[in-house]
């Protein structure tokens, strides 16, 4: 983890340290374990990683980065979010441009990348088959989210990559974290705030995630998967347009 925060920080590593032994979902248990038996042919020489993936960056962070869940042979087997494959490569570069990044590489836990003003998350902590949690296994994960967002004080804008990332963002801001009185206040609300339609570029302003009384706001981009960057259906400039929305949104100046 990167940046100040000293309570913050703290309680993070303790989230990751009780994250990291969850075994919660059999069926992500076994697709994690047996990948980081069989491995890759380039990587059969390397540890595999093979548990649940803890969010990675700046406690202080009012910028929050929503994926979807670790790769099966990139954070699976590094250990960090959006590390090792393809989809990091796309991710840590558009965040190195944008000087959010201490460098545009991520390729170990240890390799002296450091974040300022961003964390990196996700709604599914394990690789899933196909890439593909399922709602269960999604349920299942929700509360190790709601307990690092808690713990990100600083955080007021979500930018999701992807629709699941997206969603869960928007399932947190509903009112069930709320009491019942104001679940009750908000269903007689003819203008309750609904969720736009996920799509790249979407902007809304949202109820806050953590439960609080505020707002936030929520970015959307294509995910940057290597189905969606080599296809062209997701740019560097693109994903660059969104990122620099979320960070004026979030106070954050490229330097």
């Amino acid at each position: 983890m990167s940046g100040g925060g000293g309570d913050a920080a703290r309680a993070l590593e303790q989230i990751a340290a009780e994250l990291v032994e969850c075994r919660r979902c059999p069926r992500l248990v076994a697709w994690r374990e047996d990948i980081a038996r069989e491995k890759r042919r380039a990587y059969r020489d390397q540890t595999y990683w093979g548990r649940p993936v803890p969010g990675f960056g700046d406690p202080d962070a009012p910028l929050v980065i929503v994926g979807l869940a670790p790769a099966a042979h990139g954070a699976n087997r590094t250990g960090r979010m959006f590390t090792g494959d393809r989809s990091g490569d796309f991710l840590y570069a558009a965040l190195f441009r944008a000087g959010l990044a201490s460098q545009p590489t991520s390729t170990s836990r240890d390799d002296g990348l450091s974040l300022r003003g961003v964390f990196i998350t996700a709604p599914c902590r394990c690789a899933p088959p196909d890439n593909k949690p399922e709602g269960a296994e999604l349920a299942a994960c929700r509360s190790w989210l709601e307990r690092e967002l808690d713990v990100l004080r600083r955080a007021r804008v979500y930018l999701a990559l992807g629709k699941i990332g997206y969603d869960a963002v928007g399932a947190l801001a509903r009112p069930q974290r709320a009491s019942a009185a104001e679940m009750r206040a908000q269903r007689r609300a003819e203008d309750a705030p609904r969720l736009p339609q996920f799509a790249h570029g979407v902007e809304a302003t949202i109820p806050d995630p953590r439960g609080g009384a505020g707002e936030a706001r929520l970015f959307g981009s294509y995910h940057v998967s290597q189905q969606n960057t080599q296809t062209g259906r997701l740019t560097g400039e693109m994903f660059d347009e969104v990122l620099r929305r979320a960070m004026s949104a979030a106070g954050l100046r490229a330097v």
